[in-house]
C-alpha cells in the first residue's frame, strides 16, 4: 500500500498518524529514496478524483509533505512547479496551506507570490459564500504575502488595490475582519491609493461603529476594542480619507450613544495625528466648531474628556516642526476662533461654560510653546482686565481658577527647577504679566477676608504655580510666598481653615524640594519657634506644626537638621514636666521622619541609636530608680511611642550592633549597679515594671540569630526565661505592661524558639491549659498568656495541631470558655511587633491550618455541647473566620452557614461585626450558598440594622451593606417573597443617627426595590 493510500485511510480517524506518514515521505525524499516527481505522480488517481473530499486529503498531505522539508531542500524550479500545481488546484481545500508552506520559503520569488495572489482573486471572487475557517486561511495567505512579498503585490498598482477590496468585501466575522483590516492599512499607507480613497475608506468606515460583544467564553480572545482599535487605525491611515472621514465622523456625534460618540471622537483624535498638516488644518475650524459642544455644554465628562483631547491632537498635529509666532500659521488659525470663543464665555465666569473654557485653553497650552504663546497673548490681557472689574468674589475664583489652568500649562511648557521641559526658543508669554500677576495672587491670598477660604485656597494654588514656573521669579520672591504659606499655617485663627492649612503645607512640601534653603531659612524657624517649650496647656496647636514639619522633611539634609532639632525641643519640653501627649506628638514626627528614609544605609543610623534609643531609655531608667525627675516620658502611652521609633531603629542596625542591644534587652543600656532588671527580681514597682515596654521594642528590633538577655549558657535558658515572663504576666494588672510581656511570650516562642525546643513550650502550654480546666476561679490573664504561647506556635507551624486543640478544650470549660472564645480572634491576628517586619515567622498556611483543625470541631463540639456555653463557640469561629482568607472560608461554607446565623443571636458588636463581613464575602463569592437560608438571613440582617442602643454603627453599616449586595447575586425568584418585609423593616433605618448608616439604608432599600428592573450595559 503506497504512503498517499495509507494517508487517505488514516487521516480521518487519527490526524497525528496520518501526519507521520507524510513526515516519513519527506524524510524519504530529503534521503533520496523517492524524488518528487514520484511522489507528485503518486497523486494522479486522487487528485483528480470527483470527489472533492479525496481531493482535498490529497492536497492536504501534499501540504504536509512541504510543511515537513527543511526551508533549503527544494529547488526554485521546484517550488515554482509545486506553486504553479497549487494554484492550480487552489479551490480544493489544503492548497491554500501548502502554498502558506511554500511562500514562507526563502526561494519563493516574487513572481510566484504574483502567480499566487492573481490565482486567489480568479478563484475566490465568491469568498463570503465559503465557510469561515476556509475565508480564515485564505485571508491568512494574503496577509502573509503581504507581509513577506509586499513590494512585488505594490507594483501590481491599481490591480492588487482593487482586487484586495473586491476580495475582502461584505466579511462579518471577527476573526477573519482583524486580519482584513491589518491588510488594508498596510494598502492604504503605503500604496498609491490616490484613485481609490472613497473605495478603500467605504470598505472599512461600513464597519463603523463597531458593535461586536464577544460570546461568554470567546476561545478566540478577541474584544471589541481589538476590532475599534485596527478600525480606527484604517481611517487614520491616509490622508485621501478626510474628505470622507471627517465628514461622515461629525455627523456621527449627533448619536445618543455615548459608546457611539467615543469611538468617533477617538477616531477623530487619531486621524487628527495621522493626516499631513495640510489636510488637518482644513478641517481644524470645522472640527473645533463640532466639538465644542460636547465640552462647553458637558453631558458626560468622559466625552469632554475625549474631545480635549482630539482638540490636542490638532494642535499638536499642526505645531509639528513649528517656531513661529506668526498669525497666519495653520497653527494660529485654529486657535483664532477657540480663544475668542474662550474670551467671550469668561465675560461671565459664573457661567457653567466658563469652567470648561479654561480647560480648552489649558488643553491646547500644553500641546507647544507655540500654541500656549498664542494662546496667552490672547487670552491673559482680557483677563487681567476682567478680573479686575469683577464685582463679586464668585466671578475673581472663576477668573483665578482658568489663570491655575493656564499656568498648570505653562509649567508643562516650561517645567520646573527640578522637572526641565524641552527646550525651547519661543520665551515664556507670561514674563511680562509676572509683576502683575504675583501681586494679583498674593492679594488675593492675604488680603481676603479670612472667611473666603475657597477664593483663598484657588489664589494658593496660583502662588504656588507662579513659585513652581522654572525662570520665572526670583528667590525673594519665592520667599515671600513661602512666609505667606508659614503665616497662613502659624498665625492665623485654624478654625474653619483646615482646609487652607493643608494646602498651605502641601505648598511647602512642594517647594521644599526646588528650594529646601528658603525652607531651612524660613520655614523652619519660624514653625519651631512656634512650638511650645511645656505641654501644661490644653490647645493642640502644636500637631498641625508638627504635621508640616514632618511633610517638609523630603529632603534629606532638611530632615538631618529636623530631627535634631525635634530632639532638642523634646529634651526641653520633658524638663517642663506638664501632659504627654505632647511629646507623644514629637516620637511620632521623629517616627515619620525617620520611617521615610532608608535606615539601613543613613549615615547618622549610629547617632540615632545613641541619642534616640539609649540616650532617652537611660533617661527613662534613672526617673525610674529615682536618680531622675520623673517625666512624661515614663508614662506608658509615651513608652510605647518610645518602643516603636526603638524598635525600627535597632531593626536597622547590623548584626554586630544587634547582638550588643541584645544582651542588654532588660538591662536597658544602664551601667552596672544602677538598674536591677525586672525579670526574676520580686516586687519590682510599677515605674520599673513600665521598662518591660521598652524591652519588648527591643527584643521585636533585633534578629533572631542574636542571643537575648538571661538565655545565653551562663544565665539559663529561653525556656527559663519564658517561665518567667509567665509568671509575671500572671501576676501584672497593668493593661500596657502587661501586653509588653505578653508580646515578649509570643516573640520567644516564634522568633527565638529554636525548633528543637518547641516541644518543651507544648509541654508548658498543656500545664497552663490543665491548670485552667482545673481551677474554679478562672484568670483572664492565665487565657491571655495560653493565648499569647499558642499565637507563637501557630504563626510558625510548630505543633500547630496540638496547641490548637488544647486550645478548644477550654471552651467547654464554663468558668473560663466565654474569655477563651475570645481569645481566638487574638491567634490569627496581626500584631505591630510580632510581624515580618520584626522577623517574626508567619508562615503562608498558618491560616489554612488553624481553619482545618479548628472549624470541623468546633462545629461537631458545638451540636454537643449545652445550650449555656454554645455562644463560647460561636464566638471563637468568629474570631478565627476574622482574619481568614476568603477562598478559605468558601471551602467549608456548608458547615460555616449555619453556625454564622447563629452567631448573629449573640449580643456581644464585634463578633456580630467580624460575622456579617463574613457573611457578605460568602454571598459575593457564592451566591447560591445563601439561597436556602434567606429567610433566616434577611431576619437577622434586619434585626441587626435597626436597632442602635443593641448595635453599634459599625455593625448596622455592614448589615445593610450585606442585605445590599443581595439583588443582583441571588436569583429574583429567592429574593422575592422578603421584599416587602425588607423595604418595610429598613423604613426605620432611614432616621438611623448616623450619616453614613442613612445612606447605606437609602441605598440597600432602592436595590431591594428595583431588583426585577432589568439592568442597563
Amino acid at each position: 500500500m503506497s504512503d498517499i493510500q495509507q494517508y487517505l485511510l488514516t487521516v480521518g480517524p487519527d490526524k497525528a498518524k496520518a501526519s507521520g506518514i507524510a513526515k516519513e515521505t519527506s524524510e524519504r525524499l530529503e534521503s533520496k529514496e523517492t524524488t518528487l516527481i514520484e511522489v507528485v505522480r503518486s497523486l494522479g488517481e486522487y487528485i483528480n478524483e470527483e470527489d472533492a473530499t479525496v481531493r482535498t486529503k490529497t492536497i492536504g498531505y501534499l501540504s504536509e509533505i512541504i510543511g515537513h522539508l527543511s526551508p533549503t531542500f527544494l529547488s526554485r524550479q521546484q517550488i515554482q512547479t509545486l506553486c504553479e500545481f497549487l494554484c492550480a488546484r487552489i479551490e480544493d481545500e489544503g492548497a491554500v496551506g501548502g502554498l502558506r508552506k511554500l511562500q514562507g520559503l526563502g526561494r519563493f520569488s516574487k513572481e510566484m507570490a504574483v502567480t499566487t495572489f492573481r490565482a486567489m482573486l480568479e478563484h475566490f471572487q465568491d469568498l463570503q459564500i465559503r465557510p469561515q475557517p476556509q475565508r480564515l486561511q485564505i485571508l491568512e495567505l494574503l496577509n502573509d504575502l503581504m507581509s513577506k512579498h509586499r513590494n512585488a503585490l505594490k507594483k501590481l498598482g491599481n490591480e492588487s488595490v482593487v482586487g484586495i477590496t473586491d476580495l475582502v468585501m461584505g466579511e462579518k466575522d471577527p476573526r477573519n475582519l482583524m486580519v482584513i483590516f491589518s491588510i488594508l492599512k498596510v494598502v492604504m499607507m503605503e500604496w498609491d491609493t490616490s484613485g481609490h480613497a472613497e473605495t478603500l475608506f467605504d470598505s472599512v468606515f461600513c464597519y463603523f461603529p463597531i458593535t461586536f460583544r464577544p460570546p461568554p467564553d470567546d476561545p478566540y480572545g478577541i474584544t471589541a476594542q481589538d476590532l475599534k482599535s485596527r478600525l480606527r487605525d484604517c481611517v487614520a491611515a491616509s490622508s485621501y480619507f478626510a474628505p470622507y472621514a471627517f465628514p461622515q465622523l461629525i455627523d456621527k456625534l449627533d448619536s445618543t450613544s455615548p459608546n457611539v460618540k467615543k469611538d468617533v471622537l477617538q477616531t477623530i483624535t487619531a486621524c487628527a495625528s495621522s493626516y499631513s498638516v495640510t489636510t488637518v488644518s482644513n478641517y481644524s475650524v470645522t472640527l473645533w466648531d463640532s466639538l465644542k459642544f460636547e465640552i462647553l455644554n458637558v453631558q458626560e465628562e468622559d466625552l469632554a474628556e475625549e474631545a480635549l483631547v482630539s482638540l490636542q491632537a490638532i494642535a499638536i498635529r499642526l505645531s509639528r516642526g513649528l517656531d513661529s509666532t506668526d498669525p497666519k500659521t495653520p497653527l494660529a488659525r485654529y486657535l483664532r476662533p477657540i480663544t475668542k470663543e474662550c474670551n467671550e464665555q469668561l465675560h461671565e465666569p459664573q457661567q457653567k461654560q466658563a469652567k470648561p473654557a479654561g480647560q480648552i485653553l489649558s488643553a491646547l497650552g500644553i500641546t507647544s510653546p507655540v500654541a500656549f504663546y498664542l494662546i496667552v497673548k490672547t487670552v491673559v490681557p482680557p483677563l487681567n482686565t476682567l478680573y479686575q472689574d469683577a464685582d463679586s468674589i464668585g466671578k475673581q475664583r472663576a477668573l483665578l481658577e482658568v489663570l491655575v489652568q493656564i499656568m498648570d500649562s505653562a509649567i508643562a511648557v516650561y517645567g520646573t527647577p527640578s522637572i526641565l521641559a524641552p527646550t525651547s526658543t519661543i520665551e515664556n508669554p507670561l514674563e511680562p504679566f509676572k509683576d502683575r500677576l504675583f501681586e494679583l495672587t498674593s492679594q488675593a491670598l492675604m488680603s481676603t477676608a479670612a472667611d473666603e477660604v475657597s477664593f483663598r485656597v484657588v489664589a494658593l494654588k496660583a502662588v504656588l504655580r507662579l513659585c513652581l514656573l522654572r525662570k520665572y521669579l526670583q528667590d525673594n520672591e519665592i520667599g515671600m510666598a513661602v512666609q505667606y504659606f508659614d503665616e497662613i499655617i502659624l498665625v492665623e485663627d485654624p478654625s474653619g481653615k483646615d482646609d487652607l492649612k493643608k494646602e498651605a503645607i502641601r505648598a511647602l512640601v512642594e517647594l521644599s524640594r526646588i528650594k529646601p534653603n528658603l525652607i531651612m531659612d524660613i520655614t523652619f524657624p519660624a514653625f519651631m519657634s512656634k512650638l511650645p517649650d511645656t505641654s501644661l496647656f490644653e490647645s493642640q496647636e502644636y500637631l498641625i506644626i508638627l504635621e508640616g514639619l514632618a511633610q517638609l522633611s523630603v529632603e534629606k539634609f532638611v530632615s538631618d537638621t529636623l530631627i535634631r532639632r525635634l530632639l532638642n525641643k523634646l529634651d526641653v519640653v520633658l524638663q517642663n514636666y506638664g501632659s504627654s501627649a505632647y511629646p507623644r506628638a514629637i516620637l511620632s514626627t521623629l517616627h515619620y521622619v525617620l520611617s521615610q528614609r532608608d535606615l539601613p544605609q543613613d549615615p547618622n543610623l549610629g547617632s540615632y541609636h545613641e541619642n534616640i534609643v539609649v540616650g532617652l531609655t537611660n533617661r527613662v531608667l534613672l526617673a525610674s530608680t529615682g536618680q531622675a525627675p520623673t517625666t512624661a516620658l515614663n508614662e506608658d502611652a509615651t513608652l510605647e511611642m518610645l518602643g516603636r521609633l526603638s524598635t525600627m531603629i535597632v531593626r536597622a542596625l547590623n548584626r554586630h550592633k544587634q547582638k550588643s542591644v541584645a544582651i542588654q534587652v532588660y538591662s536597658l543600656f544602664a551601667e552596672e549597679g544602677a538598674f536591677t532588671p525586672v525579670p526574676f527580681r520580686k516586687d519590682a514597682p510599677k515605674s520599673q515594671r513600665s521598662t518591660m515596654i521598652l524591652s519588648t521594642a527591643l527584643m521585636a528590633g533585633v534578629g533572631r540569630s542574636v542571643t537575648l538577655q538571661y538565655t545565653d549558657i551562663d544565665s539559663g535558658s529561653i525556656q527559663r526565661l519564658l517561665a518567667e515572663l509567665v509568671r509575671l504576666a500572671l501576676a501584672e494588672d497593668v493593661p500596657a505592661i502587661r501586653q509588653a510581656i505578653l508580646r515578649q511570650i509570643g516573640l520567644l516562642t516564634n522568633k527565638f524558639l529554636p525548633s528543637q525546643e518547641t516541644r518543651d513550650i507544648t509541654d508548658s502550654l498543656r500545664n497552663l491549659v490543665s491548670g485552667l480546666l482545673e481551677t474554679t476561679t478562672m484568670s483572664e490573664n492565665a487565657v491571655r498568656v495560653v493565648f499569647w504561647e499558642a499565637k507563637g506556635l501557630v504563626l510558625r507551624l510548630a505543633h500547630t495541631d496540638e496547641a490548637l486543640r488544647r486550645l478548644l478544650s477550654l471552651l467547654s470549660n464554663p468558668e473560663c470558655g466565654f474569655a477563651s472564645a475570645c481569645g481566638f480572634g487574638l491567634l490569627l491576628a496581626p500584631d505591630e511587633v510580632l510581624s515580618k517586619e520584626n522577623g517574626a515567622s508567619i508562615r503562608l498556611l498558618a491560616k489554612q491550618k488553624a481553619f482545618n483543625i479548628c472549624v470541623p470541631t468546633i462545629a461537631q463540639d458545638f451540636r454537643k455541647a449545652d445550650t449555656a456555653i454554645k455562644p463560647n463557640y460561636l464566638v471563637a469561629l468568629s474570631g478565627i473566620l476574622k482574619h481568614m482568607p476568603t477562598e478559605v472560608i468558601m471551602s467549608e461554607i456548608d458547615i460555616l452557614l449555619p453556625l454564622l446565623l447563629q452567631t448573629l443571636d449573640l449580643e456581644d458588636s464585634d463578633v456580630k461585626a467580624a460575622t456579617i463581613q463574613s457573611l457578605t464575602v460568602i454571598s459575593q463569592e457564592s451566591p447560591k450558598a445563601v439561597e436556602g437560608h434567606m429567610g433566616s438571613l434577611v431576619t437577622r440582617l434586619i434585626k441587626s440594622a435597626s436597632d442602635p442602643k443593641m448595635n453599634t454603627a459599625s455593625v448596622r453599616h455592614n448589615a445593610l451593606r450585606c442585605l445590599r449586595i443581595f439583588p443582583g447575586r441571588v436569583k429574583g425568584s429567592t429574593l422575592l417573597p422578603y421584599r416587602n418585609s425588607v423595604t418595610r423593616g429598613l423604613l426605620g433605618v432611614l432616621d438611623d443617627p448616623r450619616r453614613h448608616v442613612r445612606k447605606e439604608a437609602v441605598e440597600c432599600r432602592a436595590a431591594w426595590l428595583n431588583m426585577d428592573e432589568p439592568q442597563s450595559d
